[in-house]
């Protein structure tokens, strides 16, 4: 289990630490670093990954990851507490890239340093105690976004029943292929998710899930009121995104962490409600949420410590999570979101 983020130095964040509760909900303007808070996530998964330079490379170079530019900032230092154990690093940039000048793996009190002064990590094939624990975790790590709905969006590609069932991919991509597996070996799961998905779209039957001869499936279904076999473009945006959140958040082997950005994106007021609480369903089976959003409908099935206002201060993102004792008098009258647009909670606005 994620218990405890620390970041110092990475893009808007010059310093933050933050406790990881079972529900994460981060709130604010356009630019105000939420995204970043998310994206350190994808920067975590590419250091363990041992693709550091490259991804660093191909997204605007070590300028674009230091906080306010080298001019100000040269180095990033970041640790992950996982239950008893730790991880961490510290990156400082080089002619060619970032340089590890730290990084640590540890147990309790005890820490060791694995470092070797290269341009990527040392973790992935080290042997010291808890590093496979550590790399069981990071390697779960996937930050979803289910943005893309149009005509060549992930969701309607093929995906391979033997290949690509094992875990939900960041985009819905196997989307086909992972509901496969789940009918196949979870069957009350699948009727569940069917169901649910039905009390949003009511026209909706069931999934056609039929293999070719290469185990390549597409995304099929039919409706309670005709006998033809319609594809995912036939779909809404709500409704394909929907599909998707509902299968991320009933799959029968939940992630110990999920992380996702502005799920809410064209959704009915009643799938977010729906979405609400699926989330708040996972948070209480042990797994961690982290999403971002600027819903206030969304936030308002929540309560105040669930969310995490972001604001930037000249240049500075400044997290701040709500605290229900401090809102007491105004939450006898108001809820989360009224507050918000009464801007009575001043952090954290989503149209400052």
């Amino acid at each position: 289990m994620l218990d405890k983020v620390e970041i110092k130095g990475y893009k808007s964040i010059k310093e933050l630490s933050m406790e990881i509760a079972p529900i994460n909900i981060l709130i604010g303007a356009n630019g105000s670093g939420k995204s970043n808070f998310l994206s350190f996530f994808n920067f975590l998964k590419e250091i363990y990954k041992q693709n550091l330079q490259q991804y660093v490379a191909l997204n605007g170079g070590t300028e674009r990851f230091l906080h306010k530019g080298n001019k100000v900032t040269s180095e990033i230092a970041a640790e992950v507490y996982l239950e008893d154990n730790n991880y961490s690093f510290l990156l400082k940039e080089g002619e060619s890239g970032f340089v590890f000048l730290n990084e640590g793996i540890g147990y309790l009190e005890s820490i060791f340093n694995i470092a070797s002064y290269g341009f990527e990590s040392n973790l992935k094939f080290n042997i010291k105690p808890r590093a496979q624990f550590i790399r069981d975790y990071l390697d779960s790590i996937i930050k979803y976004h289910f943005h893309d709905t149009g005509r060549q969006s992930p969701f309607h590609n093929s995906s391979n029943i033997n290949s690509d069932h094992f875990l939900l991919y960041e985009d819905g991509r196997n989307l086909a292929a992972f509901l496969y597996g789940i009918q196949k070996e979870y069957p009350k799961q699948y009727n569940l998710i069917v169901r649910t998905i039905q009390s949003v779209a009511p026209y909706f039957s069931d999934f056609y899930l039929q293999p070719n001869e290469n185990g390549n499936v597409q995304l099929f279904w039919t409706s309670k009121y005709s006998s033809t076999i319609y594809s995912s473009r036939d779909l809404s945006d709500g409704t394909i995104r929907f599909i998707a959140l509902t299968l991320l958040f009933m799959q029968p082997k939940l992630p110990s962490t999920i992380i996702i950005d502005e799920p809410e994106l064209g959704l009915h007021p009643f799938a977010i409600n729906k979405l609400s609480g699926m989330i708040k369903s996972v948070s209480k089976k042990g797994t961690k949420v982290i999403l971002a959003t600027q819903s206030t409908d969304l936030i308002s099935y929540f309560e105040p410590e669930d969310i995490i206002t972001v604001d930037q201060i000249e240049g500075e993102s400044v997290f701040k999570r709500l605290d229900s004792e401090n809102l007491k008098e105004w939450l006898d009258t108001y809820t989360i979101d009224d507050l918000w647009k009464r801007n009575i909670i001043n952090s954290g606005q989503p149209n400052s």
